[in-house]
C-alpha cells in the first residue's frame, strides 16, 4: 500500500535535485569559461573552443593582470587598484555596521518621539537611486577636502550603507524582550553597558550578515568609485574596467578574465568561507519573537 507514495516521494525528489543541479550548472558556467580561459595561452584561446580545459596551466595572464597590464596610460596591472578597494572597504564596512548597531540599537530599544518617522526617513536611503546624490556628495566632500581620495569613497560608502545596516540591526533588535532591558536597568546598568554587555553578544548573526552584506555592496561598487575617486585612488572595480577598454593589436581574453577573477576572489572567498554565516543569520533574524 505504500508503494505509491514511496515512488512518488522518489520521483518528486528525483526533480527537485535535477532542476536544482541544471541551474547551479547554468548559474556556474560563466564562472567555469572565465577559469579555463584565464589560464590559456593565445594560441589555445583562438583554436575556439570555450569550453575546453587548458592543455597546460598557464598562470602568465594572471601575472600580467595583475602587476603590468595597461590600464589606460598605466600599466601597473589590476595591484594598486586592489589595495585601494582593501583600504576603502575595510573601514567602510567596519565603520558603517558599527554605526548602524548603534541605531538599531536607539530605534527600536531607547525609543523616543520621533523615532518612527527618523526610522521612516532612514529608510529612504535604502531605495533612494544613488545616482540623486552625486552632485550634492561631490559638493560635500569638496568642502571637507575629502574629493578624489580613499577617505572621501569611505565616507560615501559609509553613509550610502547606514540605511541598510540601520534597517537590518533594527529589525533584529525589535525582536529583543523589553523585560531585559528593564532588569538591566534595575541592575544599575546604562545605555552602554546594556550595549555592550547584554545586546552586543546577542548580535553575532546579524553582524555577519550585515559584514557580508556591506562588503559585497563596497567592494563591487563602480558608480562611487569612478565619480569619487582621482588617478592614485580608483578601486579595483574602475581599474577592471580601464583594463578591459584599453585598446590593444591583439585582444588578450586570458588577461582579461584572470583580472576579473582577481576583482572578484575577494567577494566570492567571504561567500564560501562565510556563506554559511549569512544563512544561520538571516534564519536567526526570522524566527526570533
Amino acid at each position: 500500500m505504500n508503494a505509491k507514495p514511496l515512488s512518488f516521494q522518489w520521483l518528486s525528489r528525483a526533480l527537485i535535485y535535477t532542476s536544482l543541479g541544471l541551474g547551479a550548472l547554468l548559474f556556474l558556467a560563466p564562472l567555469y569559461v572565465m577559469v579555463i580561459t584565464s589560464l590559456k595561452d593565445a594560441e589555445q584561446i583562438r583554436a575556439g573552443n570555450l569550453l575546453a580545459l587548458p592543455t597546460s596551466l598557464n598562470w602568465e595572464s594572471w601575472t600580467l593582470a595583475w602587476s603590468t597590464a595597461c590600464t589606460g596610460a598605466q600599466c601597473s596591472g589590476l595591484q594598486p587598484y586592489f589595495w585601494n578597494s582593501v583600504l576603502m572597504a575595510v573601514p567602510a564596512v567596519l565603520l558603517s555596521t558599527a554605526w548602524g548597531a548603534i541605531n538599531g540599537y536607539v530605534l527600536s530599544l531607547w525609543k523616543f518621539r520621533g523615532s518612527d518617522t527618523l526610522f521612516a526617513l532612514l529608510l529612504f536611503g535604502v531605495f533612494m537611486p544613488f545616482q540623486v546624490v552625486l552632485l550634492p556628495m561631490s559638493q560635500v566632500l569638496g568642502w571637507l577636502g575629502l574629493s578624489s581620495s580613499v577617505g572621501g569613497l569611505i565616507l560615501v560608502h559609509m553613509l550610502a550603507g547606514l540605511p541598510s545596516t540601520t534597517l537590518f540591526f533594527r529589525n533584529y533588535y525589535a525582536a529583543v524582550p523589553p523585560e531585559l532591558l528593564r532588569a538591566a536597568r534595575i541592575d544599575g546598568a546604562g545605555f552602554w553597558m546594556i550595549f555592550w554587555r547584554i545586546i552586543l553578544p546577542m548580535s553575532t548573526p546579524i553582524v555577519m550578515v550585515t559584514l557580508i552584506w556591506q562588503f559585497t555592496q563596497v567592494w563591487n561598487d563602480f558608480l562611487f568609485g569612478v565619480a569619487f575617486t582621482g588617478a592614485d585612488s580608483k578601486p579595483v572595480t574602475v581599474g577592471l574596467n580601464n583594463l578591459a577598454n584599453t585598446s590593444s593589436s591583439v585582444k588578450a581574453y586570458n588577461v582579461d578574465m584572470a583580472a576579473a577573477l582577481i576583482a572578484g576572489l575577494p567577494t566570492m572567498l567571504v561567500y564560501v568561507l562565510a556563506g554559511r554565516y549569512f544563512v544561520r543569520g538571516l534564519t536567526a533574524g526570522a524566527v526570533k519573537g
